[in-house]
């Protein structure tokens, strides 16, 4: 009798070991997934989101993609901050919406953070609207307007002119599957009607 007992203390301390182990993994994939996908810059993009009507988990996606959350990163094209902006780019969004908030800034504000992510947000909201698309507005984000205008109107890329069935640019291609792949972890991570 007292092996069988000694038997199912050993059974069930191991089987306690198991699952501690198994938990503890757990939780060190949870630390590490959560970690690789941060919430950083939180109010900013919640409130440049809500401002432009653009989806955070597209904000998150883009950024994630551009720059990893550094907010000096620069490019060898010259794109600065969180969310890549291009000074063209910026010139662009200021000739378009010329009024006193815009003019107080230049391209070198576009280091600080908030606005990066301000700016970034409502080039996204631009494309959104003009493509209604948000895949093809994600082409335009990296690879130009001049460019996606000019795929939408080529039948080896587009069938519907609104739609790339085709990227030629393999940066882009590569660049739009990331972006979506980030949002789309960001939203499994984060979103409560998701997690439920």
């Amino acid at each position: 009798m007292k092996k069988i007992i000694r038997f199912s203390a050993v059974i069930l301390i191991s089987m306690a070991v198991l699952l501690a182990a198994a938990f503890g993994l757990k939780a060190v994939h949870d630390k590490y997934v959560y970690s690789t996908y941060p919430l950083s810059y939180q109010t900013e993009i919640e409130a440049a989101a809500k401002k432009y009507n653009v989806d955070k988990y597209l904000i998150y996606g883009v950024i994630k993609t551009e720059s990893n959350f550094d907010p000096d990163a620069e490019s060898y094209v010259g794109a600065v901050g969180l969310m890549q902006i291009m000074e063209n780019s910026f010139e662009w969004i200021q000739t378009l919406y010329a009024d006193e908030e815009y003019e107080k800034y230049t391209f070198e504000n576009m280091k600080d953070p908030a606005l990066n992510i301000d700016y970034g947000t409502h080039l996204l909201s631009i494309l959104l609207d003009m493509y209604e698309n948000e895949d093809t507005a994600v082409c335009a984000y990296n690879a130009g307007v001049g460019n996606v205008n000019d795929w939408l109107g080529d039948s080896r890329y587009s069938d519907d002119g609104k739609t790339l069935k085709e990227v030629p640019f393999s940066e882009t291609e590569n660049y739009r599957h990331k972006v979506e792949q980030n949002k789309n972890c960001y939203k499994q991570l984060y979103d409560a009607d998701v997690i439920q």
